[in-house]
């Protein structure tokens, strides 16, 4: 018909479009922090959270690797305007990490359910997986015990992101949303 939109997904380069920009907005949010000791107080979190509701679990965490490999190559992309290898080797090198599970997970239960709760309850049960491997490699590379690192790196956290998961459970669907009704949305 003449005059219409063709609103059918998606294309290769639609979606590898949409990875890389959603790659940019993690790189945009993810270094600013609030540096409270060893680990900061980031938005890479949120940014993922927001991203898996207009990705999906797969091209969410593809675009989460993406920015990963940005950092790795030195630009200035995690927490603090820092990249390099150094910075994964360094004490947040295993919260960097985990946030790739922690998009899988928070991603495969936003793809299958509407229930806001379990929304949450996956972004939870994702960020202890993180938590779980940035406390690990902060013990392992600082000579932090269990309890002390706990004290340090999971505890002070727990609030904001409890906070950061409330916010895109109310703002991700609502972007995702406006998107669509934009035309320029389409579910990959």
């Amino acid at each position: 018909m003449e005059g219409t939109i063709n609103t059918k997904p998606q294309s290769k380069t639609y979606r590898l479009v949409m990875t890389a920009l959603m790659a940019s907005v993690i790189c945009i949010f993810a270094p600013m922090s609030i540096q409270i000791g060893d680990i900061p107080i980031s938005l890479t979190n949120l940014a993922i959270y927001i991203i898996l509701y207009i990705l999906g679990w797969k091209q969410g965490s593809i675009s989460y690797l993406v920015y990963m490999l940005i950092g790795m190559v030195g630009v200035p992309v995690f927490s603090g305007f820092t990249g390099g290898l150094g910075k994964l080797l360094g004490y947040t090198g295993g919260y960097i990490i985990g946030f790739l599970p922690m998009a899988i997970v928070a991603g495969l239960v936003i793809d299958h359910t509407k229930n806001r709760f379990f929304h949450l309850l996956g972004m939870v049960v994702g960020t202890i997986i993180c938590y779980a491997l940035g406390t690990a490699w902060y013990c392992f590379s600082s000579g932090t015990p269990v309890g002390a690192a706990l004290a340090v790196c999971v505890i002070p956290f727990i609030p904001f992101d409890l906070l950061k998961m409330v916010f895109a459970i109310g703002v991700g669907p609502l972007i995702r949303s406006r998107l669509c009704s934009a035309g320029v949305y389409h579910k990959i």
